[in-house]
């Protein structure tokens, strides 16, 4: 990677990012690990972490937290397991999208229903679920979300 330091990692745009100063590689480590629970669904060994003390609402370098990753690659049981203790279902990430909008994008019908019935708030976040639907013309969660 010419033109990079060590310290740098080619971002998702093109551009590059650099690590948060002051805090420990292996932190940084700890984290991905965490996120990539989520990504996967890693329901058991990521709900130990935030049980013992790893916040729920933890987030990457793009806002996105937990509740968002899982929601986004379709692990309902993850989602239920991180709503259940404490994750906010309407945190949106630094681009506006709600876990439940990624859902309705993503057309994970479980995750959309366990968001909502957790109170996800289909009208949040730039597009909101509601617009998500409306857009991919998902009738059902229009239908759900009562529109």
């Amino acid at each position: 990677m010419s033109g990079q330091s060590h310290d740098e990692a080619p971002g998702r745009d093109g551009g590059t990012r650099t690590p948060r100063e002051g805090v420990d590689d292996e932190v940084l480590e700890f984290a991905q690990m965490l996120f990539q629970l989520a990504r996967e669904g890693g329901t058991e060994r990521l709900a130990a972490y935030v049980d013992a003390g790893v916040s729920a609402d933890l987030t990457n370098e793009r806002g996105d937290a937990f509740l968002m990753l899982a929601a986004y690659n379709g692990h309902p049981d993850t989602v239920r397991a991180l709503l259940d203790r404490g994750a906010d279902p309407d945190r949106a990430n630094d681009r506006g999208q709600t876990p439940l909008a990624g859902a309705v994008f993503k057309g994970y019908g479980e995750v959309v229903r366990v968001l909502f019935e957790a109170g996800a708030d289909p009208a949040a976040g730039v597009p909101s679920a509601v617009d998500a639907a409306r857009m991919f013309e998902k009738h059902a969660f229009l239908e759900l979300f009562d529109t």
